[in-house]
């Protein structure tokens, strides 16, 4: 009876080990999953190379680099391709989700907000949040009101009831950014003229 159990526990051990083996030939053929893609595949590392069209992932875990071959990159990262290997490279920033260049971010996490290819927790100042996104908009700092202008009505300054006056104010600095938010720069207001000319001429309006 102990005879038949040691060949029993022999026989199993014998095909753990003719399975393990397999297991390691078919990595190290690009067989497995985890391989598809591969035109070359590691035991211990996953894709080393990929085909053409599609992008090779490395990735960390602890002290050991995994490969995948991917259509197209994950969140963090973005596709370059070269003349041997198309490469997944990550984003040099944390706070980005989806960048154009390690340094040019394009969507930020949640969170953070956009501002010129980087992310921030608050928008720079001179930027205000642009409405529906997480994006900074450059915004302008005009500067006081001037005075009043003079009343008129269709060029004249006399002769009609009413007429319009308006006033303006300049951006300080250097010109506002194309897109920038600014408040109104000129404002308009109903005001009353004159009904009698100089002379004794007379308009009714």
């Amino acid at each position: 009876m102990l005879w038949i159990i040691f060949m029993l526990l022999l026989f199993i051990s014998s095909m753990e080990m003719l399975t393990q083996n397999r297991w390691k030939k078919q990595v190290s053929t690009g067989l497995l999953e985890n391989c598809t893609g591969c035109v070359l595949c590691s035991e211990d590392n996953g894709c080393i190379t990929c085909h053409h069209r599609l992008f090779l992932l490395i990735w960390r875990d602890g002290i050991r680099q995994y490969g995948m071959c991917v259509h197209t990159c994950p969140p963090g990262y973005f596709g370059v391709r070269g003349l041997e290997v198309n490469r997944c490279t990550k984003c040099r920033s944390p706070s980005c989700e989806s960048c154009f260049s390690r340094d040019f971010c394009m969507k930020c996490k949640d969170k953070f907000y956009l501002h010129k290819g980087q992310c921030f927790r608050q928008c720079p100042p001179s930027t205000a949040v642009q409405p529906g996104t997480r994006e900074c908009q450059e915004t302008c700092e005009p500067g006081p009101w001037s005075e009043w202008s003079t009343c008129t009505h269709e060029g004249r300054t006399c002769g009609c009831k009413w007429g319009l006056e308006t006033r303006v104010r300049e951006v300080a600095g250097t010109a506002k950014e194309e897109g920038a938010v600014c408040p109104a720069l000129l404002e308009t207001r109903r005001c009353r003229m004159r009904k009698h000319c100089p002379g004794g001429e007379h308009h009714t309006g």
